[in-house]
């Protein structure tokens, strides 16, 4: 894909797009140091912290990945009524990143997760979570936020981003469907979910997940157990696209055609100084909803959004992918 006014019209067009992302959210806290030396107290290295950092995590990383692209994301989702919850408003509005679809709720905790990374590697996480379903509550007090939404603002693609922390259930996944009426849907699945996601437009699970989804093993390179894996998942779910992130292996896009047979076209990774691949996917998932939008062809799809997750490796930390930098890719 090397057809400079195609590409650039494609990034016209995303200014001019609005997302709604439904999801669970969280912080990723950051401690960065230097080491220097072993703790004479145990046998672990001494991290002199040099600066700290707070980050949007989860379906929020998703959000900023849009923000990035020059898109509106419009974000839904549950946190606490803690300090947390509001260090995360914030870093919502530093970025400018709407804040209508946030629920406070008092039952609740605002994911974290403490991550130190000690001369540029990380060496320890610490998670501060709840997993628990939401309450039958809370599920209302959502899709009354989530209708509005829809309601009042025109989307042109609705993203789940699910990371088994409660906020996505069969329910909200039924009923969010039903509100779409029409307008195209992508999935970032987990395990709790991965097979409640039924008649959804674009479905990416990674490798782990496929296998997991299918209770098989297999690897990325046994093409022929691949390919029955994702026909099989494609057929249960009922989706157009079956988007499979393959690590070092680069991506599979699988779509269905008009005959109802399943059309697979296998996308390489490029060559990267791999750096840290934490919110690698919610990358992809961002890029591929964009370009699901737009209807642009399924390999296009899968050559910019692999890009787009490859670039983001090259960096420490969840950061978002950097337009300009995947501008000037695409286009060399």
């Amino acid at each position: 894909m090397t057809d400079k006014k195609q590409i650039l019209g494609i990034f016209q067009k995303f200014e001019h797009q609005k997302v709604l992302i439904i999801g669970d959210v969280m912080i990723d806290s950051y401690i960065f140091g230097k080491v220097e030396r072993i703790s004479p107290e145990a046998p672990v290295p001494i991290v002199a912290v040099k600066h700290r950092s707070d980050r949007l995590g989860g379906a929020a990383n998703v959000a900023l990945n849009i923000k990035s692209l020059s898109t509106e994301p419009i974000l839904c989702s549950v946190v606490g009524e803690d300090s947390k919850a509001d260090a995360f408003l914030q870093i919502l509005e530093q970025n400018q990143i709407s804040t209508e679809g946030i629920i406070k709720s008092p039952t609740r905790i605002t994911t974290t997760k403490f991550r130190v990374i000690g001369n540029s590697s990380q060496m320890l996480r610490v998670d501060e979570e709840m997993d628990e379903p939401l309450s039958s509550a809370e599920n209302e007090i959502l899709l009354q936020t989530i209708h509005k939404i829809l309601e009042h603002h025109p989307i042109d693609v609705i993203v789940f981003q699910d990371y088994d922390k409660g906020v996505i259930s069969k329910y909200i996944i039924e009923k969010v469907l039903e509100m779409a009426n029409g307008i195209p849907t992508v999935v970032d699945p987990k395990k709790r979910n991965f097979h409640h996601f039924k008649n959804t437009t674009l479905f990416k699970p990674n490798l782990k997940e496929l296998r997991e989804g299918i209770n098989e093993n297999f690897e990325a390179h046994e093409t022929e157990k691949l390919k029955k894996a994702v026909e099989q998942l494609q057929n249960e779910l009922n989706c157009k696209y079956f988007f499979t992130t393959l690590s070092e292996n680069g991506v599979m896009i699988s779509q269905r055609q008009i005959s109802g047979e399943i059309l697979h076209q296998s996308i390489p990774a490029h060559i990267r100084n791999i750096s840290d691949v934490s919110g690698a996917g919610d990358t992809v998932i961002s890029v591929a909803a964009l370009c699901l939008a737009q209807n642009i062809p399924a390999q296009q799809l899968a050559h910019i959004s692999n890009m787009a997750g490859g670039l983001v490796c090259e960096e420490v930390g969840v950061v978002p992918v950097n337009k300009e930098k995947l501008f000037n890719e695409l286009t060399k």
